[in-house]
């Protein structure tokens, strides 16, 4: 009792202790804090706006100790105490005041901490519910694959002579590949990216991926069978950056006279305003743009390269590699609209993020959401991994604790398919991207062959007493560092990296400014990046280097720390040999690192290392061993490690020809054989059909093509099939989509090519215009009446398509236009079921088969029917809650009917739900929510209309969407990219979209561009007159 009683004391000593410096900290900067409401103002901000903070606070560091050290029980105590013996001198008041605020601080972290780990615990439930569910089902073997599994059986070795199940994958050999003409497109959409004088550090957006892309790109172009590179990325023509920014087209690499390759180049997108450099953060409403921009450079490339090598065939893209969260999504829409294979490599991921803050507890959800739009990028890592055929990443502790974190993998699950694919069982069409370590490669062209021997002439050049006699010149950038130190002699310590907080160069600071042998021993060099003025700085570029100042103050390490103001990318190379030269190490202390590529660096110039133990940097060591982990977290460690290897000179010198010798292991020759080989082993899994272009017709082509016979659909089932015949809806629905499924396989090859002629531009009609009742409204007829008449008004009638896209099916629009009195034959294409098919009107309503095939991949099938039904209803009440809505299923969609006040699941939970079960799908309420359409994953309205604009040669700018105010809850999709979007007012009833995702996930705003030159509004009751100026306003007469 009595220890307690002590223990108890003691505690409380330590709070008014903490206390008590907060209030001495204030009285000593009474610019700061002149009142007690200051002190309280600046406690509470601390909390909101932490990564705001421009300097260096003891008061932040007092209460963080106060708050991560001590129970809230232990504060409220303090706080009585206090009270009770509280007078009336100022200082007793204030810390009262300074008590309770902390108390409440206290409080409000330890709710944050709590409700994260209760939805974590529901998370994990729901992955383990889902991964029990695909377990089951994937346990229950047909009979033909117990068969199978039984002749398997009889011919397996005994046990002890097992082989393990290898990959049937085979190393990239460029002995027969010569003759491939390869065509493969990189995406990396943020930050500047450029060939040459890349700015790394300028901002957080520019960074190593950079260097990275750039890099690969170089070395694929000049990998044997590859053809052309493409690395496209955001146009900028802002003042703020550099023109060369601004230019459409830079080549990074020139092939060899003769070789017959293209080369690499950089293709600069526009998208956004181009003249504002945007953050990455603000970049996903215009995601759209990006896409429609790369399809139109894609297309043109492929038909160009067609004619040069393929005998006018267009050459579709090998492959398309997304980097990082937004060229992820990019990519996966590019690779839905061309059926090719998408690559994804995550670079750092948002969840991750988003989980490390939460544990923090100083940021609350809303506030991490508010300023990282961290829901909007965990959704695009979400869907890049529905889409992504592989994914590259750097190590396997990526793999395993930070792709694991993700709905859409699980790794246990993704072994179990795999096995499955090898042995020839159905996976019963659930899927899991494969998951691959191909470490980034390294340029050692610029590693000099002095780098690898112990010469040190150029420094005794710089530093010798002879160094008046030398007329050898040393690089500018060794005399820019040397300038700082009082003794040049030292060995030196390297720290190259942005300014960021996670890169934890305080820390390192700290442990240098605190072990005096190691201050003894060696200087320290910190590169953060190119600076002007540290004020025009971002926020937390300007606190890391505020810090680093104060902290340079602070521990008086004038003339032992350098931190040179500018570099050039160039001279990196130099700031290397200079620290190996002076027999010094690097270190990279950051809190995680994905990977670590200038740990590779330092080791092709002869440089040891230490580094954190936190990502790929265990990866690394393990390869190269060539230097030590340390515990970011850990001062004494890091000091220690440092000192160890400066100290000990036989270890350093071990480290140093460790590194020299496995540098081969990240070239970039070796990381190209490998990536092609996955990928090749990928494409074998994945469908080989691809998009023929439209050729134009030499003759014009009348508007209506339906009396053409060569192709048309006549169909023949016991009589002719009639849609108004005596069959109920249903059976004309079955016997129709049966119908052009057998016309389809009979004609044994793929569907004829069509065209509606020379149309020049299109007409969208996609007015989700439904009543209460999720039937449609009588008003849709006057919305397409009306944009018709407007296309006649225009000078351009008869180049005008009418395309209508809706989420009904093809049974439900011709029974709507009968109704109506609407010629279908004016439309030259009827996208349905929320664009899981693509009917034309002109051709007897001829299905095309070539699309349905496009978006076929991945599409789970039969194996959906019972999961969805089970998962869609929150509360089933009765059986007839939610049923299967015969009449509108298709091959491509299956419909659930939805009873009005029925609870079901939003689109976000239902798809989380779905993807933990490896089934990849795209999930569209319809019908004012009274049906729930399930259909292929690269199937969408908007998707429907690009394969559409591909084969008709009709560039997307060149089509005008008309949508109402709201609608389905794909709505969203229909606003974004190059198109014109014009929103009828009063077009629509009931819509869908209260059932797209929760409050807490990410806003309309985060999709769609604000105040965008794309969309306009006609007044309700505005008629062709009112749509054709709006129209004018467009530049279309």
């Amino acid at each position: 009792m009595t220890f307690a009683i002590r223990r108890e004391m003691a505690r409380n000593e330590w709070i008014n202790s903490y206390l008590e410096a907060i209030l001495d900290v204030g009285t000593s900067n009474k610019k700061r804090f002149e009142s007690n409401s200051k002190i309280v103002q600046k406690l509470g901000d601390m909390n909101r706006k932490e990564p705001q903070e421009k300097v260096f606070s003891p008061i932040k560091y007092f209460v963080e100790e106060v708050v991560n050290s001590f129970d809230e029980s232990d504060l409220y105590k303090t706080w009585i105490k206090v009270i009770a013996t509280r007078n009336t001198r100022e200082r007793s008041n204030r810390l009262e005041n300074i008590c309770w605020r902390i108390w409440h601080l206290a409080r409000k972290k330890k709710q944050i901490v709590w409700d994260d780990g209760i939805r974590l615990s529901k998370r994990r439930d729901e992955r383990e519910k889902g991964r029990n569910d695909a377990e089951e089902d994937l346990s229950e073997l047909s009979e033909g694959e117990k068969e199978k599994s039984d002749a398997v059986t009889t011919l397996e070795p005994p046990r002890d002579q097992m082989p393990r199940i290898r990959s049937e994958m085979q190393i990239w050999s460029e002995d027969d590949k010569s003759s491939r003409n390869l065509y493969i497109v990189l995406i990396s959409m943020h930050g500047l990216v450029r060939g040459e004088n890349m700015e790394l550090g300028r901002d957080s957006d520019t960074g190593g991926q950079v260097k990275y892309v750039v890099e690969l790109a170089r070395a694929l172009a000049n990998t044997e069978g590859v053809h052309r590179v493409d690395l496209l990325t955001r146009q900028i023509s802002s003042p703020e950056v550099d023109s060369s920014y601004g230019e459409p087209v830079e080549m990074l690499s020139c092939p060899p006279e003769g070789s017959g390759s293209c080369g690499s180049y950089i293709i600069r997108i526009p998208c956004g305003s181009r003249d504002k450099y945007i953050a990455k953060e603000s970049l996903w409403p215009h995601i759209h743009e990006f896409v429609d921009g790369a399809l139109n450079h894609i297309v043109d490339i492929a038909r160009s390269l067609g004619e040069q090598v393929n005998g006018g065939k267009p050459i579709w893209p090998y492959v398309i590699h997304g980097h990082y969260a937004d060229a992820g999504e990019v990519a996966a829409h590019l690779a839905g609209t061309l059926n090719v294979p998408m690559v994804l490599t995550g670079h750092s991921l948002g969840r991750n993020k988003f989980e490390q803050l939460l544990k923090q507890g100083r940021i609350t959800r809303e506030d991490i959401n508010k300023t990282y739009k961290i829901m909007r990028r965990i959704e695009a890592e979400e869907l890049s991994l529905d889409a992504a055929e592989m994914v590259v990443t750097s190590t396997r502790q990526e793999i395993e604790a930070q792709w694991g974190l993700y709905d859409g993998f699980d790794i246990k699950l993704e072994r179990k398919l795999r096995v499955r694919r090898r042995r020839g069982v159905t996976c019963f069409g659930r899927y899991m991207p494969r998951m691959v370590v191909i470490p980034p490669g390294m340029d050692f062209s610029y590693v000099l062959t002095q780098d690898s021997q112990d010469a040190d002439a150029d420094l005794k050049s710089l530093i010798g007493p002879d160094r008046n006699q030398i007329k050898k010149p040393v690089p500018p950038i060794w005399s820019e560092i040397m300038r700082f130190f009082t003794n040049t002699h030292k060995p030196t310590i390297l720290a190259l990296s942005r300014p960021d907080p996670k890169k934890n160069v305080t820390t390192l600071l700290k442990a240098f400014g605190e072990c005096q042998p190691l201050r003894e021993l060696a200087n320290l060099t910190l590169i953060l990046g190119n600076r002007d003025d540290i004020e025009e700085m971002s926020n937390s570029s300007s606190v890391v280097l505020m810090s680093v100042l104060k902290l340079i103050d602070q521990y008086d390490l004038y003339g032992q720390v350098a931190y040179p103001k500018h570099h050039k990318q160039s001279e990196v190379p130099d700031i290397y040999r200079l620290a190996a030269k002076t027999k010094g190490v690097f270190i990279n202390p950051a809190l995680v690192e994905p990977f670590g590529l200038t740990l590779i660096e330092a080791a092709a110039y002869g440089l040891p290392i230490v580094a954190t133990k936190n990502g790929g940097p265990v990866d690394i060591v393990k390869a190269l061993n060539h230097g030590l982990l340390v515990d970011p977290h850990d001062q004494q460690a890091i000091s220690d490690a440092l000192l160890k290897l400066v100290a000990n000179k036989h270890l350093w010198a071990e480290c140093r020809k460790n590194g020299l010798k496995n540098i081969h292991r990240f070239s970039w020759p070796e990381h190209c054989r490998n990536y092609l080989s996955h990928v090749e082993h990928c494409r074998n899994r994945h469908p080989t059909s691809s998009l023929d272009i439209m050729k134009v017709p030499e003759e014009p082509i009348s508007d209506s093509l339906g009396d053409v016979d060569d192709i048309s659909l006549r169909f023949s089932m016991d009589g002719d099939f009639k849609l108004n015949g005596e069959l109920d809806a249903s059976t004309r629905q079955r016997k129709l989509v049966n119908a052009i499924s057998q016309m389809n396989s009979m004609k044994g090859g793929p569907s004829a090519l069509y065209s509606p002629g020379k149309r020049q531009m299109l007409f969208v009609i996609t007015v989700d215009s439904y009543d209460d009742n999720g039937d449609t409204k009588a008003n849709l007829e006057d919305v397409i009446k009306n944009v018709m008449k407007t296309a006649g008004l225009t000078s351009g009638k008869g180049k005008i398509g009418f395309v209508l896209a809706t989420g009904s099916s093809v049974q439900e629009v011709v029974e709507m236009t009968k109704k109506y009195l609407i010629n279908l034959e004016e439309f030259d294409a009827i996208v349905c079921n929320s664009g899981s098919e693509i009917y034309y009107p002109w051709r007897d309503m001829e299905v095309d088969a070539d699309y349905e095939a496009h978006v076929e991949y991945k599409w789970p099938g039969e194996s959906l029917r019972s999961v969805i039904l089970r998962l869609a209803c929150t509360k089933l009440e009765t059986e007839d809650d939610i049923t299967e809505y015969t009449s509108a299923c298709s091959t491509r969609c299956y419909a659930i009917s939805v009873k009005q006040g029925v609870e079901t699941r939003r689109v976000d939970d239902l798809r989380q739900r779905l993807r933990m079960r490896g089934l990849r799908c795209n999930i569209v309420y319809t019908h004012a929510a009274t049906r729930l359409n399930v259909i292929p994953l690269c199937a969408s309205r908007l998707q429907a209309v690009r394969y559409l604009s591909i084969r008709w040669g009709i560039d997307m700018k060149k089509s005008v969407f008309f949508v109402g105010e709201k609608g389905d809850t794909d709505y969203e999709d229909l606003l974004g990219g190059l198109h014109k979007t014009i929103i009828l007012k009063g077009a629509v009833g009931s819509d869908s979209e209260k059932l797209l995702r929760s409050e807490e996930n990410f806003k309309r705003e985060d999709v769609v561009p604000r105040d965008s030159p794309n969309i306009s509004y006609v007044e309700e009751n505005g008629g062709p007159p009112e749509m054709l100026s709006t129209l004018e306003a467009y530049g279309i007469k």
